[in-house]
């Protein structure tokens, strides 16, 4: 073989090679195409149904998406309401072959969620919980890579604090109805006492040098880049 020939081999056999590693890279996801139809037929038939505490669809893409990109496996959310959430996240964890755990007080609410949950052909991947999050939360062992906080806003500072030990370096704790206007005491609830209100909490989180933290829409976006 002469030199120019045995050059060519050689580099068609290392093309080949980055093309077959971007090709594995891209199955990394799983893909369930029945399961992605019922969903979407799930959510379109539902669609502007979601009250009770619940998200809209804009911020479940945005979960949805964060999850995809950062090929998160272990979630918790805290406030389950009816499933809303619950459905985009775990969804996203069909594809990364992850797991949410959800949990919500309220008895009808749970109830309706885990029908949703079943119409949506989600279960599988979700551990929905009945229980007090105040101590539900300090309880579970972790570790979570992905985290959507949406309960009672005036203990949103103490579930970050009591999650904070358990989320992995690199993963994502998110948290629903923050704004800047939440900032010099605005926001601040009453309900179960806590740590002050949303403007605590928001004030906080950007305080921590180990988490980048940016807001999109109402939903904050924190990701954990060192451990302190």
């Amino acid at each position: 073989m002469t030199t120019f020939k045995l050059s060519c081999f050689i580099v068609c056999v290392l093309f080949a090679g980055a093309f077959n590693q971007g090709e594995l890279r891209a199955q990394d996801l799983k893909n369930n195409s029945s399961l992605d139809e019922k969903v979407k037929k799930f959510l379109e038939e539902h669609a502007g149904q979601w009250r009770d505490l619940n998200i809209s669809s804009y911020d479940g893409q945005v979960l949805y998406d964060i999850i995809i990109k950062g090929k998160y496996k272990s979630a918790l959310e805290i406030g389950t309401s009816t499933g809303h959430s619950g459905i985009w996240i775990a969804w996203a964890l069909s594809k990364t072959g992850g797991r949410l755990i959800t949990v919500d007080i309220d008895e009808e609410r749970h109830k309706q969620a885990l029908q949703n949950f079943k119409e949506a052909g989600l279960s599988e991947y979700i551990d929905a919980r009945l229980t007090d999050a105040h101590e539900l939360v300090k309880q579970l062992k972790g570790p979570f890579d992905f985290v959507f906080s949406d309960a009672d806003k005036d203990w949103y500072k103490n579930y970050f604090i009591d999650v904070d030990p358990k989320l992995k370096v690199g993963g994502c704790y998110t948290t629903h109805n923050i704004s800047d206007r939440s900032m010099g005491g605005y926001g601040r609830a009453g309900g179960r006492g806590g740590n002050g209100g949303s403007g605590d909490y928001l004030e906080y989180v950007r305080s921590l040098k180990n988490y980048e933290t940016t807001l999109n829409r109402t939903t904050l976006i924190s990701y954990k880049r060192a451990e302190k």
